[in-house]
């Protein structure tokens, strides 16, 4: 078995080269005309950054949810709807404090390796996340106020909460706090990291960097989540996950027959399968936040709240979305994404105001102009630096932004991008030693957590403060004591009803502070060809496989 690279090196995905020939585009009708067949090998070509550890404990980014899906699952699920659903676990009950949670596990379930999944291996899986050696970011955030973690029996085990958690089973459903074998953790994290074991359908068997992953099928696969439709084991024998960063290379081998289905088409390729038949769409918007543009409120220029304003009215985004995404994405005004019900929108906070942004930065101080035509104040320029990850964001999103560059100029903010790929962008954000400032003032980072506290996650004073890994989620740096109050309660109580006016009035605070610029739903699309049953988990939005079959 291959080994993982060092997880502190960057993890840049080289492109594989296919042969490219015409094909057939299509839309949402089954894709290829075949009949469908048992066993085969699927190739998905993933225009993601490949990971540098197959754990998703470790860090804790999408890519790592997109490929640990097929090999790893969570305790429970959640539907279209936002409810959740057994999974592992099949029952739970929560003390009338909220301080206490028992939850029941299946019976009989192993992981690959033969390990029992019971109580001890849960205990086992929350310590690994919170065990600051692990390096975790959202599993770590997911379970934090787990104080400890009791086994009462085999199939039951205990969680003993330092304060209630209303998010808990949002948090438990999602990839980067899936079950794990403890004989697999146990074997250290560079082992683990290049072959983690669960019990999901597929089970890793070759890691070769910057090339692919295999995956082949487990044979005993029992656990049957949400979107399992048969019992037993899927019916692809294979997984082949290749790593193809550039998109029009995953689109030609798409349509040539070379790979069955790839992620991160551009929009063009979305419209050219919608117009054809041999491709079907998948559009599946991840939970959690929107695309958005933060603007760091910690320090000059952002830390002045007539100068965000300033931003916002200049930037004039919504002739490039329309333009750029070709009616792929939808303008969004929300901190949430449009899958989640607690979402709360306010579109007439932003407006294209050109007059109104030169007045609001006159009153700000910065009145004179230098010979490039950009606004000085007391001899500083009023510079915005946004990196920009490669990985993360389409040519069409990059676009985007050399546009609102363009269009802020006219009231005087030089806007200096910066692409990076993925690790040097984390390099970009990390947070500055000794409390210097941060390297940015602007940034879009992605962030995709099940429910609503992912507002908690990215707006919360809390979220200024790394995690394990580094990484920290609040990028607009905003320590609003309101914003807090109101995010702790919402987090302490399960009444949906209060829950969703205290997440109302955060996200009202949040857009009318000009924290933030949301843009559109974190497009999350995937394109497949000659196969059927591809869906998609309510969770986190990453394509299953345990119902595939191909059609040719």
């Amino acid at each position: 078995m291959a080994k993982a690279t060092s997880l502190a090196a960057a993890a840049l995905a080289a492109s594989l080269l296919l042969a490219a020939c015409g094909g057939g585009d299509s839309d949402d009708a089954a894709s290829g005309a075949g009949e469908p067949v048992e066993g085969g090998t699927l190739v998905y070509a993933t225009g993601d950054a490949e990971p540098t550890c197959l754990d998703p404990h470790v860090g804790g980014n999408y890519p790592q949810a997109l490929i640990s899906t097929q090999y790893l699952e969570p305790l429970v699920g959640r539907d279209a709807s936002g409810e959740i659903q057994p999974w592992l676990a099949t029952d739970w009950e929560v003390s009338e404090d909220g301080l206490t949670w028992d939850l029941t596990l299946a019976e009989g379930l192993t992981f690959t390796d033969g390990t029992p999944l019971d109580a001890e291996a849960v205990k086992v899986n929350i310590e690994h996340l919170q065990d600051p050696d692990t390096a975790s970011s959202t599993g770590y955030l997911g379970v934090r106020k787990i104080d400890e973690v009791e086994p009462v029996d085999a199939t039951h085990v205990r969680l003993h909460l330092s304060e209630p958690d209303s998010a808990l089973l949002e948090s438990l459903s999602m990839q980067w706090t899936a079950m794990q074998s403890p004989a697999g953790i146990a074997r250290g994290q560079d082992e683990n990291c290049a072959a983690p074991i669960g019990t999901g359908p597929f089970v890793v068997t070759e890691w070769v960097p910057q090339q692919h992953v295999l995956l082949e099928r487990n044979e005993d696969y029992a656990s049957h989540g949400p979107e399992a439709d048969h019992d037993g084991a899927a019916h692809l024998q294979r997984i082949e996950w290749r790593f193809i960063p550039d998109p029009a290379t995953r689109w030609a081998a798409l349509q040539s027959g070379e790979v069955h289905v790839i992620d991160n088409p551009e929009p063009e390729a979305i419209v050219s399968a919608k117009a054809g038949e041999d491709i079907t769409h998948i559009d599946a918007p991840r939970p959690g936040s929107v695309n958005r543009i933060e603007l760091n409120s910690a320090q000059a220029p952002f830390d002045d709240e007539r100068v965000r304003q300033a931003f916002v009215y200049s930037a004039d985004v919504d002739p490039g979305i329309e333009a750029l995404y070709q009616g792929v994405a939808t303008r969004s005004h929300s901190p949430l994404s449009s899958v989640e019900p607690m979402g709360y929108s306010d579109p007439s906070l932003f407006v294209t105001d050109l007059e109104e942004a030169e007045r609001l930065l006159d009153d700000a101080g910065w009145t004179e102009v230098d010979d490039e035509g950009y606004r000085v104040r007391d001899g500083e320029r009023l510079t915005v630096r946004f990196p920009v990850s490669t990985n993360q964001s389409v040519a069409a999103e990059q676009a985007l932004f050399e546009q609102v560059q363009a269009n802020t100029r006219r009231v005087g903010f030089e806007v200096v991008l910066t692409p990076l790929d993925l690790s040097a962008w984390y390099g970009a954000l990390a947070a500055p030693e000794g409390g210097g400032e941060n390297t940015y003032e602007a940034v879009s980072a992605p962030y995709t957590k099940v429910g609503p506290d992912v507002l908690r996650t990215l707006y919360h004073s809390d979220g200024t403060v790394p995690a394990p890994s580094g990484y920290f989620a609040n990028l607009s740096q905003v320590t609003d004591p309101e914003i807090d109050a109101l995010l702790d309660e919402a987090a302490r109580i399960t009444d949906p009803g209060q829950r969703a006016d205290l997440y109302e009035e955060a996200q009202r605070r949040v857009l009318e502070g000009y924290y933030i610029l949301p843009l559109y739903d974190q497009q999350n699309h995937f394109l497949t060809r000659e196969v059927e049953g591809v869906t998609t988990l309510g969770t986190v939005s990453t394509p299953t496989f345990v119902n595939a079959r191909l059609t040719s």
